[in-house]
């Protein structure tokens, strides 16, 4: 019962992983039949290497991808902190004046 459980969570992380890269792969290179394919070749490729490869290898690879898209996403933090911290000013002074009404259920 466990292998099947595990076997089906790892078909369905593929499943999904390979959905969501392809869709920032068309927001970052365009969407047109030959892109897609080119991101559905790459994916199955580093599917068969992950499958052949020593398990060490995969995730050493795995952590090394993971710490660089968690350094990106750290740089971006930093780089929209002023838009956030603008928003965030913009949406308070909209809720002081009573233009939107605060939501009572939130603190509760």
């Amino acid at each position: 019962m466990l292998t099947v459980a595990v076997a089906l969570f790892a078909l369905s992380t593929l499943i999904t992983w390979a959905y969501y890269g392809q869709e920032a792969w068309t927001y970052l290179f365009g969407k047109s039949r030959g892109s897609e394919r080119l991101y559905q070749l790459i994916f199955c490729l580093f599917i068969v290497a992950g499958s052949v490869l020593p398990l060490g290898s995969v995730l050493s690879f795995a952590d090394a991808v993971l710490f660089l898209l968690a350094l990106f996403n750290i740089i971006g933090v930093y780089l929209l902190a002023p838009v956030v911290k603008q928003e965030l000013r913009s949406s308070r002074d909209k809720i002081d004046p009573g233009e939107v009404r605060k939501n009572e259920n939130a603190n509760s």
